[in-house]
């Protein structure tokens, strides 16, 4: 009923409108330059002739060129030609929003906004309006289409948005529509080679020097967007379509999602952008009972062939290996255990099994209840575990008593998994990216925040930002973490998340594996690499992926950085990195003094030098630092570590070398000074 409400009083406001403008004066050129708060950055909206365009610079170079702005629509006449501006307000914004969770504990939300009510000059007299926000780290913008008579439900069969960026600039880019998902490796290429859709966000190095990724913020109800070239080499919008070829299928009023540009001087300085969050609303209730975890598995064991998902001698999630990993959890001061592969479905063929999966029923040697309860009585929190195999239709019609049958458990959070090259969703098969899988995502997301559960959800649709207003998303995957190890991974594919894949949020990238010879997943990584993405990869939900005898008898010392390393930050310092090469990052502990650095870099040994100029005034630091031997090498010698201790200060620096593929990770706990 209230969405009902708010339908009628959107149309009553949105003809109570129309009457006030009524006819809009003779088409003129207009010309808008808003500028961020620091002056550097510049947009430029024009509407000359009717048309409407945009651009942007930075200090008086170009990052977006001349780009077009509009829609296509099934059964109406385009909407983005034959304008007249009705009215354009301004206002800015500077104010300082607390996180849930995340990398920052504080984050500043400055813009200066542009909103232009803009009416067609046809007789269809149609009205939309374009909504700017330009920060000193971007430009955001969308489109709003208010109710109106004879346009309150349409079907768009494209979005016109363009990006027109110089096209001999180089990019990193995953391929779209592919049935991996996002789970392929980056291509550096230059832009006017994009031969096929791509994802988002889109990191490129403009010839200017500047570095932008185009990426989109709040997407709700609406395909994503992905990003293709035009057979004009305009880099162009790409909504993923529905099965029938439709990008979305919209009642008015509606917003669509924003369109981010982000910008800065440098790849580091990509890393420091927080403009994707401020464009997504606060939460919309009490998000006070999310915790961000820390977690074993019952997985990797798997992975290697030492137990199996399915049901038999070898069966992974059985009563008493978990209650074997609750002990461990115990021991090693891990506060949450994933139990993946417990609930019926997983024998013979799964991916086809995911028609009929039932995510009530746990398999014969699998007491979920007894599990639950000997975890609450040890002070382990279960993870648990719905895979669909993208057979949508099947988990919603559980879906609801499936949270619920969680909840009666205590077990307050989920890893849904969407393993399929595509989801079945009202009886077809459509893209996980497409409005209805966009819809689905929500509706689970929203579900489980009823029920005070957290997910960390992997084949998931790409982070934009919504965990700002559901907090209870704590993580997801979207792009190839240590599953593909084995071969499918090189040692620069961590050096290029930082600057693409990370932008869109965090990521479970299943770090902590200390097995890293194992023949069947050998890793391109050495020992304090694994822990390094402790820091270099944040995510709310942080796995130490390996069997638990890894870090209690074969590297102890080692396993001592995993126990230590947060989740949750107070703040974060990105400090140096080339794309593809080499990143090094320092982040504060949210709940104590605490600092804890990470670095990576790719096939080649990396020497860096450590600022430390963040640190307190005055205050000297234990650094416990774990590095690379010097004999250190992804395939030669990945087991060689270092462990030292030294005190420092913030008028020190730390020279650290990397092995190939190789990295290093260090806390600085602060000393007592009483």
């Amino acid at each position: 009923m209230a969405n009902y409400e708010n339908r009628f009083f959107a149309l009553f406001k949105g003809l109570a409108l129309l009457k006030k403008v009524g006819k809009p004066r003779p088409v003129s050129d207009v010309e808008k330059i808003v500028s961020s708060p620091d002056s550097r950055v510049k947009l430029k909206i024009t509407l000359r002739q009717g048309h409407l365009s945009y651009s942007i610079f930075k200090d008086g170079s170009t990052i977006i060129g001349t780009s077009k702005l509009g829609f296509k629509f099934k059964n109406f006449t385009p909407l983005g030609d034959h304008l007249a501006l009705v009215r354009a307000t301004e206002k800015s914004v500077d104010e300082t929003w607390e996180t849930v969770w995340g990398e920052e504990h504080f984050i500043r939300d400055n813009y200066n906004e542009l909103t232009l009510y803009l009416s067609e000059t046809t007789k269809e007299n149609r009205l939309f309006t374009l909504r700017f926000r330009v920060f000193d780290g971007g430009v955001g913008f969308r489109y709003e289409l208010p109710p109106q008579p004879a346009f309150s439900r349409v079907e768009i069969e494209d979005e016109l948005t363009e990006f027109n960026v110089d096209l001999s600039s180089d990019s990193w880019s995953i391929p779209a529509y592919q049935p991996d998902r996002y789970e392929y490796n980056y291509e550096k290429k230059p832009v006017y080679e994009l031969d096929r859709p791509v994802h988002t966000p889109l990191t490129i190095a403009l010839k200017n020097n500047y570095y932008i990724s185009l990426h989109e913020a709040a997407l709700y109800n609406y395909g994503e967007m992905t990003l293709k070239l035009d057979e004009w080499k305009a880099l162009k919008s790409d909504i993923t379509p529905l099965s029938d070829g439709i990008k979305a299928r919209v009642e008015l009023p509606f917003n669509t999602p924003w369109r981010l540009i982000m910008i800065a001087d440098s790849p580091i300085g990509l890393t420091k952008n927080h403009v994707m969050l401020n464009l997504n609303d606060p939460p919309v209730e009490d998000f006070s009972w999310v915790r961000p975890l820390k977690f074993l598995g019952i997985w990797w064991a798997m992975y290697v062939g030492e137990w199996t998902w399915a049901s038999g001698e070898r069966h992974g999630a059985s009563t008493s290996h978990a209650l074997e990993y609750i002990d461990a959890c115990r021991r090693l001061g891990i506060k949450g255990l994933l139990l993946e592969g417990w609930n019926d479905g997983w024998d013979g063929d799964w991916l086809e099994n995911g028609r009929t999966t039932n995510f009530l029923r746990p398999m014969p040697d699998c007491d979920l209840p007894g599990i639950a309860a000997y975890a609450a009585k040890n002070g382990v929190s279960l993870i648990g575990h719905h895979e669909t195999v993208g057979f949508v239709d099947n988990y919603e019609a559980q879906l609801d008593s499936a949270y619920k049958y969680y909840a009666s458990l205590g077990i307050e959070y989920i890893k849904p998994g969407y393993a399929g090259s595509m989801m079945s969703i009202q009886g077809n098969r459509e893209f996980h990216h497409s409005q209805l899988g966009v819809l689905h995502y929500q509706k689970s997301l929203e579900l489980a925040a009823k029920y005070h559960i957290c997910l960390d959800v992997h084949e998931p649709i790409k982070g934009t930002g919504i965990e700002r207003t559901f907090p209870n998303l704590l993580t997801r995957e979207g792009a190839r973490g240590q599953e593909y190890e084995g071969g499918a991974l090189s040692p620069s594919h961590a050096c290029i998340l930082p600057f693409t894949r990370l932008l869109s949020g965090g990521m479970d990238y299943t770090p902590g594996i200390f097995d890293i010879k194992n023949d069947v997943k050998r890793l391109s990584s050495t020992l304090a690499r694994q822990l390094a993405y402790y820091v270099t990869i944040p995510s709310g939900m942080q796995m130490a992926a390996d069997r638990p005898r890894f870090y209690e008898e074969v590297n102890p010392d080692v396993f001592k950085f995993i126990r230590d390393v947060p989740v949750n930050w107070e703040t974060s310092h990105p400090l140096m990195g080339k794309i593809g090469e080499y990143y090094v990052v320092a982040r504060k502990d949210r709940d104590s003094d605490d600092w804890f650095i990470g670095g990576v870099t790719n096939e080649n040994a990396h020497k860096v030098r450590v600022s430390l100029d963040y640190l307190d005034d005055g205050a000297s630091y234990t650094a416990e630092i774990y590095r690379d031997h010097e004999t250190a090498h992804f395939r030669d010698n990945p087991l060689g570590i270092k462990i030292e201790t030294t005190t420092v200060t913030k008028q020190n620096f730390l020279d650290i070398w990397m092995a190939p593929g190789g990295g290093f990770a260090i806390r600085l706990k602060k000393n007592n000074t009483e």
